[in-house]
């Protein structure tokens, strides 16, 4: 049985990915790493990548940069250097659903664990992105990966939104000057439709 206490420590992972992610975003500079082989990445390309690092491009849904990158080879697995999410992830939090669909189309690892073991998947169930939670689970992301507090996609919203309400308005106050936006009603709607979805 879940207590009320896991159930908190539940809700307070995403708000450790978004704070990582919204201060790496807020002092990375707009560099890039073109050319990788790294995992993602592909042989050195004749395109020069754009001058917007991948992450910002993922989040603003800037689609062109992210194309670039993708023909520039640039590892699309890159890690933000605070938080290690991948562009993947960031698009995911910001609710970027094209951008999360371009990256997943390129090969980005559906899989890919940040620093606190949450992938895409428990991201988008969290943050409540059913077309991308959708996108994820239509390319096979796996269902029972847990993050390094326990939580699966599905335990991440197999709750009531009560209980999650304190780590959404924190990270609503911490990244809205980067431009998110929680629609508390549509969370609280939504939960029990991606729970449905992951079950």
């Amino acid at each position: 049985m879940t207590t009320r206490n896991s159930l908190n420590r539940v809700a307070i992972i995403p708000l450790l990915l978004a704070a990582l992610l919204g201060f790496s975003l807020l002092t990375a500079s707009c560099q890039h790493k073109g050319g990788s082989t790294e995992a993602g990445g592909s042989a050195v390309s004749s395109t020069k990548a754009p001058d917007v690092d991948i992450h910002t491009a993922a989040i603003t849904e800037n689609l062109a940069a992210i194309k670039q990158h993708i023909a520039a080879g640039t590892n699309i697995n890159e890690r933000d250097p605070f938080g290690g999410s991948s562009p993947l992830i960031s698009a995911v939090v910001f609710g970027k659903t094209e951008s999360a669909r371009i990256l997943i189309d390129a090969g980005a690892d559906i899989n890919f664990q940040n620093n606190d073991g949450s992938t895409p998947l428990i991201t988008a169930a969290y943050f409540c992105r059913p077309e991308i939670v959708k996108m994820l689970l239509e390319k096979g992301a796996d269902k029972s990966i847990a993050n390094k507090y326990g939580a699966t996609a599905y335990r991440s919203v197999n709750f009531p939104f009560a209980d999650a309400k304190n780590s959404y308005d924190m990270m609503g106050e911490m990244l809205k000057p980067m431009g998110l936006v929680l629609d508390y009603a549509y969370i609280e709607k939504t939960r029990p439709e991606i729970a449905a979805m992951l079950n």
